[in-house]
C-alpha cells in the first residue's frame, strides 16, 4: 500500500500550459528528499490539452473544471483530495531555483506552530518581488490609494510593503505572505475552511492569512530560499481582468472585515484613488510614451464609472 506524501503541491492552471510545464519542470528537479504529491486544478482552460502536460510528469493528479471556478474554489478542489501532511498552494508561474519545498518544509516541521510560511519571491531578473505586506487597515487604505506608500517605502505608518523594502534577511512573523507560494499545514487550512471561494481571483490570500490569525495561527516569511514568479499565469497584472478583479476582490474584503465608518471610509478612500489614478496615469504614460499606462488610465475610467455597481457586491 502506497504511504501517503509528506506535502500537496496544489497548482491552478487557466490557459498557461507553458508556464505549467516550466513550473512542474522545476519542482520536480529541484525537490528531492520529500514524499509529495502534485495536484493540477484545471479552470475550464479552451487553449490546448491540459493532460497532455501533465502526463509527462508523476505523481501529478489532474482535475479539469467544466467552469472557471476562480483561484480559491480551485485551491479547495485541490485540498479536499490532498493526502500530505502539509499543503503548498503553489502559482503555475512560478520557477523554482533550489530544493525550497524542502527547506520550509525542514524549517515547518522545527516549529510547534504550524504556521503558514512563504518564502522569498523574485522576479524574471531576480530582483526582490513584494510578497509581503500587512492586513489592509484604514490608515493603508488611505496611504495606498494616496501614494503616501510611495513618498515613504521604509516607514511601517506609511507603507504595508515595509518589510520588503527593508529587504529583511531573518525569519519573521508577518501579516500576509504571497498566495503564490503558501506553505502550511493541511489541518490547519481546513480548520479554517480553506479560501473564501466568494474572492474569485485576488485577495483570496490575505483573507485566509487574516482568518487563520484570527484563529490563533501564525504567518512567517522564510527568506532563506527563493522563487521565481512571472506574474503572468493567469492574468497580466496591467489587464482589464487584473484591474477589474483586483477591485472587486478589495471591496469584498471591505465588506467582510471592515464594519461601520470604517467600511464607508475605506470605500471612500478606495473611490477616490481610483479617480485619481486616471489622469496621473494618463499624463505619465504620455510623457514616458509608456502605452501600458495609458491603458491602465482607461481601465481605472471604467472602474470609476462601474465603481457603484461593486458596492452591493453580495458577501
Amino acid at each position: 500500500m502506497k504511504s501517503d506524501p509528506d506535502i500537496s503541491v496544489v497548482i491552478v492552471n487557466y490557459n498557461s500550459l507553458n508556464y505549467l510545464q516550466n513550473c512542474l519542470t522545476s519542482l520536480v528537479k529541484f525537490t528531492l528528499d520529500v514524499k509529495y504529491e502534485i495536484i493540477v486544478v484545471d479552470n475550464n482552460s479552451t487553449e490546448g490539452k491540459v493532460e497532455d502536460v501533465a502526463l509527462k510528469f508523476e505523481n501529478v493528479i489532474l482535475i479539469k473544471n467544466q467552469t472557471n471556478k476562480g483561484f480559491g474554489a480551485a485551491n479547495n478542489q485541490g485540498l479536499a483530495i490532498a493526502r500530505g501532511k502539509y499543503i503548498v498552494f503553489l502559482n503555475n508561474d512560478t520557477i523554482f531555483l533550489e530544493n525550497s519545498i524542502k527547506k520550509v518544509f525542514d524549517f515547518i516541521e522545527s516549529t510547534n506552530d504550524s504556521p503558514i510560511v512563504g518564502a522569498k519571491i523574485l522576479n524574471e531578473d531576480r530582483s526582490l518581488q513584494y510578497s509581503v505586506f500587512d492586513f489592509p487597515s484604514l490608515r493603508n487604505v488611505f496611504n495606498s490609494n494616496f501614494f503616501l506608500y510611495v513618498l515613504f517605502p521604509k516607514s511601517k505608518f506609511f507603507n504595508k510593503y515595509h518589510y520588503m523594502n527593508k529587504k529583511i534577511n531573518e525569519i519573521t512573523e508577518v501579516d500576509v505572505v504571497s498566495g503564490a507560494f503558501l506553505f502550511a499545514a493541511k489541518e490547519k487550512i481546513k480548520e479554517i475552511y480553506g479560501f473564501d471561494e466568494r474572492f474569485f481571483f485576488y485577495n483570496e490570500e490575505t483573507d485566509l492569512c487574516f482568518r487563520f490569525k484570527k484563529n490563533g495561527g501564525k504567518v512567517f516569511y522564510f527568506p532563506h530560499t527563493s522563487i521565481i514568479h512571472l506574474k503572468g499565469g493567469t492574468a497580466k497584472v496591467s489587464s482589464w481582468f487584473a484591474q477589474k478583479n483586483q477591485s472587486i476582490s478589495t471591496i469584498r474584503f471591505f465588506q467582510k472585515h471592515f464594519k461601520g465608518y470604517k467600511y464607508v471610509l475605506s470605500v471612500f478612500f478606495h473611490y477616490l484613488g481610483i479617480f485619481i489614478r486616471i489622469p496621473v496615469f494618463l499624463l505619465v504614460g504620455l510623457v514616458t510614451f509608456n502605452k501600458n499606462l495609458i491603458k491602465r488610465s482607461y481601465y481605472y475610467l471604467k472602474l470609476f464609472f462601474m465603481y457603484p455597481e461593486n458596492l452591493f457586491i453580495n458577501n
